[in-house]
């Protein structure tokens, strides 16, 4: 029992470091979908700097910066009192410090905090950016909205109550139209709200940008927490330092729904236009397109009205993945994989290096046409929305199982010297629990795996 127990569990490890590596993975890899709809996929690379003992170029914290990232010269930000979002304006703050630029405060922030008073200055202009001065903004802004909004409660309330005093039997909607708060009395006690605030940056400085974080656009782009970013966008493309497949299948379905031949619009599509590298392997890929034709037509034949019995699909037609770059780089460079590359590629996708770098290459997609981008994520499709909620529900199981056999395995001993019979009934239902998750993971395996 226990030896049996141990390799269980033994094993049930090992599959979840298996599915740790195979998630890590996905979470790398990054996939574009094109203006014209072809998509990209590969590994992103970092920005070169020979100042680095590593080669690497760092931001103003140390860390390697991603050439997947927005630059914008800003020269003035606007942050939102309620929604800003206290890391990013230290961020913000420390590229423009390690620029040796400031930000600061464009005008003086004056409002009335407290009824029957006159206004006060809340913070001055040109003092710095800080999470702290924000904080002490949003304090003020706050108390007011929470004040203002009273003041309005209650005198809706009696309009309400004059409006049903003075029309007993008219209903709410007849009454809706004429009910209205006299505002002229509600100014002098109300508080002054700053829903923003701006700051000007001394000298138009670069700030980095992770692309989720940002909706950019040349003049003013705007952050996920509302802040507004003025300046001018500068050139941010996507660099991929492994190319690894190049896919037209989504290209050719629209162009096929326009009447456009697949091939025409594939040789007019943004990559073959651009990209010498992705021309010559995408004529390469048509060659073995034809090669496979002949060999279906050859081993399948045709039916009786002359019409080739078997035809390469889609996939085969419009899609060149990784393995399909190695056997073209082999052809032409004469650069072939070992097996140990092939396997870690099979585990982890093509690895930059400069024994692999003519075999992916490198490709700078301009930030104008990329429609969309994400990891191998539940964003980027519904298969890995369907494929990360069914195997993370099936590790967890697996964990649940591992769990609860690891406690008869450790704790069992007492239970078998006191009452075999008990033992032996609580293994058996861990057991068929066990067979569930097994019998789960057959249907998996082929859906999610091999179909």
């Amino acid at each position: 029992f226990q030896i049996y127990m141990w390799i269980t569990l033994l094993f049930a490890a090992l599959f979840m470091v298996f599915k740790g590596v195979e998630y890590s993975v996905k979470f790398h890899h990054q996939a574009v979908r094109l203006n014209d709809y072809t998509v990209l996929e590969g590994h992103l690379g970092y920005e070169k700097d020979e100042k680095e003992k590593d080669g690497y170029a760092r931001n103003y914290k140390g860390d390697k910066i991603e050439e997947n990232q927005i630059v914008v010269e800003a020269s003035k930000f606007t942050f939102s009192t309620v929604r800003f979002h206290g890391p990013w304006v230290k961020s913000i703050a420390d590229q423009a410090k390690h620029h040796g630029a400031t930000i600061k405060l464009a005008a003086d922030v004056t409002a009335v905090t407290e009824e029957g008073k006159p206004k006060e200055t809340l913070a001055k202009a040109g003092e710095e950016l800080s999470v702290d001065l924000l904080t002490k903004i949003r304090a003020a802004h706050l108390d007011a909205r929470a004040h203002n909004g009273s003041l309005r409660l209650t005198a809706t309330r009696k309009a309400w109550k004059d409006a049903y005093a003075a029309n007993p039997n008219a209903k709410s909607v007849e009454l809706a139209p004429n009910v209205n708060i006299d505002a002229a009395a509600l100014a002098p006690k109300m508080l002054d709200e700053i829903p923003s605030v701006a700051f000007v940056v001394d000298k138009p400085t670069h700030f980095l940008f992770a692309p989720r974080d940002i909706k950019e656009a040349d003049g003013s782009s705007k952050l996920r927490d509302d802040t507004t970013v003025e300046g001018k966008l500068l050139a941010s493309p996507m660099v991929f330092h492994n190319l690894d497949a190049i896919d037209f299948q989504h290209l050719v379905m629209k162009a096929k729904e326009k009447g456009i031949d697949p091939d025409v619009a594939i040789e007019n599509s943004w990559l073959i236009k651009n990209d010498a590298f992705a021309r010559e392997v995408w004529a390469w890929h048509k060659e073995e397109t034809t090669k496979l034709r002949e060999r279906l037509l050859k081993d399948y034949g045709v039916d009786k009205n002359g019409v080739a019995k078997r035809h390469p699909t889609p996939k085969e037609l419009y899609r060149i993945g990784w393995k399909d770059l190695a056997k073209y780089s082999e052809g032409k460079n004469g650069i072939k994989l070992s097996w140990a590359s092939k396997l870690t590629e099979e585990f982890k996708g093509p690895n930059y290096d400069a024994r692999t770098e003519k075999t992916f290459p490198h490709l700078s997609v301009p930030r104008n046409e990329i429609r969309f981008a994400a990891k191998f994520t539940p964003a980027w499709n519904t298969y890995y929305a369907i494929y990360f909620t069914i195997t993370g529900l099936h590790g967890l199981h697996v964990v649940g199982g591992a769990i609860v056999l690891g406690y008869y395995l450790f704790r069992g001993r007492k239970m078998y010297l006191s009452n075999p019979e008990w033992l032996a009934n609580r293994v058996e239902v861990g057991g068929l629990f066990w067979h569930f998750v097994d019998l789960v993971w057959i249907f998996v395996f082929p859906i999610l795996y091999l179909m």
